[in-house]
C-alpha cells in the first residue's frame, strides 16, 4: 500500500495514526489548484440549485390549482363551495323515510355522500376535480364508509343517473334548465331529486325545507313527470270552409 507526506501525522514506535486520507474520486480541499476559489464553485451549485426548486415548486402549484380554476373556464361553471351543516342536516331531512342508492352530482369534498352513507344508503358521487375525489375517498375511509361511499371522477354530462333513485343538486342557475330535460328523461317514476342553493326553473317543489342559501328543495319524480304527461296537446291545424 502506498502512502504520501500527507498521509500521517506521526509515526511512532511502528504504530501510525492516520489523520487525513481524501475520500476516493474526491480531492481534499488542500489538494485543489491554488487557482480555484471554492467559494464561487459553492454559489454557482446554488445558481442551478435555485431555478430548479424554482421551476419545481411552480409545477406542483400548477398541478394542484388547475382542478380548481379550470370549472371557470367552461360555459357552465360549477365551483366547488363545500355545503354548510345546515345543508346537510336539510338534505338528510328530504331523504327521510327513503332507501335505495344515492348520487350527489358534482360531490366536492364528499360530505352529502359520507352522510348518506350513514343513514343507511349506497352512495355515490361524481366530481370533476381528482384532487377532491381522492380527498373524499379517504374521508370515506377514514369514517368508516368506503365499502358504501364511492366517488368517481367524471363530466355529469357524461353520466346517465337512470340507475339511482335519489338525486341531489348544488347547482347554479345555468345549468338547472338543463339539468331537469336531463333528469326528466333518464328517473324512474320513483326517483326524488334534491336541489340545493337553487331551485329547479319549471318543476314544482314537493317540499321545501330551510331558509336562504341553506333551503334544499325536494322534487317527485312522479310529479315532475306527470306534470309533462298532462299538459294538454296542440290541436291539430283544422281548417274550415
Amino acid at each position: 500500500m502506498y502512502f504520501n507526506k500527507h498521509s500521517f501525522s506521526r509515526i511512532r514506535a511502528g504504530t501510525f495514526i492516520i489523520s487525513e486520507l481524501p475520500q476516493e474520486g474526491r480531492p481534499a480541499e488542500q489538494d485543489l489548484p491554488p487557482n480555484v476559489d471554492t467559494g464561487n464553485l459553492k454559489k454557482r451549485s446554488w445558481k442551478l440549485l435555485f431555478p430548479g426548486i424554482v421551476g419545481g415548486t411552480l409545477v406542483a402549484v400548477y398541478a394542484v390549482a388547475t382542478p380548481f380554476l379550470t370549472p371557470a373556464l367552461r360555459k357552465i361553471c360549477l365551483p366547488f363551495v363545500p355545503a354548510t351543516s345546515n345543508q346537510i342536516e336539510n338534505v338528510l331531512k328530504m331523504l327521510r323515510c327513503r332507501r335505495g342508492s344515492l348520487v350527489d352530482i358534482g360531490s366536492g369534498d364528499g360530505r352529502i355522500v359520507i352522510a348518506a352513507a350513514k343513514e343507511g344508503f349506497r352512495a355515490v358521487g361524481y366530481e370533476l376535480n381528482p384532487w377532491l375525489v381522492w380527498y373524499s375517498r379517504y374521508r370515506a375511509w377514514r369514517e368508516g364508509v368506503h365499502d358504501v361511499a364511492k366517488f368517481y371522477i367524471s363530466d355529469l354530462w357524461k353520466v346517465s343517473f337512470s340507475q339511482y333513485t335519489n338525486v341531489v343538486i348544488f347547482g347554479v342557475p345555468q345549468m338547472m334548465l338543463q339539468l331537469e330535460k336531463k333528469l326528466q328523461l333518464e328517473l324512474e317514476d320513483d326517483a326524488r331529486v334534491i336541489a340545493c342553493r337553487f331551485p329547479f326553473p319549471h318543476w314544482n317543489p314537493d317540499h321545501v325545507t330551510g331558509e336562504g342559501i341553506d333551503t334544499v328543495w325536494a322534487y317527485d319524480s312522479k310529479t315532475f313527470k306527470g306534470s309533462k304527461k298532462n299538459c294538454p296537446k296542440p290541436m291539430p291545424n283544422v281548417h274550415l270552409y
